[in-house]
């Protein structure tokens, strides 16, 4: 589904008109005496994802599960910058779109739930990735707007290798002269592919990758370069420097939601010891569940083997 924004206005001041968010709802809103939602939990996708990354959580959405659809209303948006919403690629400014911020991605979801439902409270937020970013962001700028945040797989901040794994991903896009002009090249497919493929070593747990044979990693390894060409070059290029920017560290005393923090043991990105173990211990109203799963960066597609904590943890909010 799409809905259109009159316009937004970015951090930087620079404003954009009749602005594109692709998004998909599910589950059962309820409503109070004012007519407002009350049970909205909004879902926040990795970087340069979709709404429909929301499928998740699906397999616990099931009667008496922690995301039971019957008792909550989701609502999934394609994030500013990611193609299917207002993206490089989809306004076709390429290379002259706005820079934005994850604060700019924050306002872009809080103006569109005020616009097409009339929400200016949220019971949770789950986040995925650079979705946690977004969710820890939120509860950073508007800490009465939300009861609950669940970072996934995520941070407090773009440190260390993850941050270098940016540099060198925006060194790969920046060398070659053809990104500057605005249009699409052999040069810039290729540029594409290799910057993409340095990611390629940061999804999976390093036992999954190390249990494959040099002949399937070889495979893998060229499939996913494969894959990543439908990706646009410009909107990587503006995700990846968001992302690069991120650190909410001196900031995470503002938060006032009660946060639940999702790590994975095998994370080859935000390990817990790095990451989610030291956020815990920096936010106050905060509980911490550490998986285990080879998927590493991936395992909230292996949602169900916490399924009992997550259940617990959003037993605690009424939703009546």
């Amino acid at each position: 589904m799409y809905f259109t924004l009159s316009s937004f206005e970015f951090e930087n001041g620079e404003t954009l008109k009749d602005v594109k968010v692709e998004y998909t709802t599910f589950g059962t809103p309820r409503y109070d005496e004012d007519g407002k939602i009350i049970n909205a939990i909004l879902y926040c996708h990795g970087s340069l994802g979709r709404f429909s990354s929301m499928k998740k959580i699906l397999p616990l959405s099931g009667v008496g599960g922690p995301f039971d659809e019957n008792r909550y209303f989701f609502i999934s948006i394609t994030s500013l910058g990611s193609p299917g919403s207002c993206s490089p690629s989809v306004t076709n400014l390429k290379n002259k779109f706005p820079k934005y911020s994850i604060r700019d991605i924050v306002n872009f979801e809080k103006q569109f739930l005020a616009e097409k439902f009339n929400i200016n409270h949220l019971l949770g937020v789950i986040g995925v990735s650079m979705g946690g970013f977004v969710g820890l962001t939120l509860a950073i700028e508007y800490p009465d707007f939300a009861d609950f945040i669940i970072p996934g797989v995520s941070s407090y901040k773009v440190a260390g290798h993850d941050f270098i794994l940016s540099k060198f991903v925006n060194e790969i896009i920046e060398s070659d002269p053809d990104y500057n002009r605005g249009e699409l090249t052999y040069s810039l497919i290729r540029t594409l592919r290799l910057a993409n493929l340095a990611e390629f070593n940061f999804g999976l747990s390093k036992e999954a990758l190390r249990d494959m044979s040099n002949e399937e990693l070889s495979e893998e390894f060229e499939d996913f370069g494969n894959e990543s060409l439908d990706i646009d070059i410009y909107d990587l290029k503006y995700c990846n420097e968001c992302s690069m920017n991120y650190d909410v560290e001196n900031d995470l005393d503002k938060i006032k939601s009660k946060v639940l923090i999702v790590a994975c043991k095998q994370d080859p990105h935000f390990p817990p010891e790095l990451d989610a173990l030291p956020m815990h211990k920096m936010i106050e109203n905060s509980e911490v569940i550490v998986m285990d799963s080879e998927l590493g960066h991936l395992c909230f597609n292996e949602l169900e083997s916490i399924s009992e904590e997550l259940k617990e943890f959003m037993d605690g909010f009424d939703d009546s």
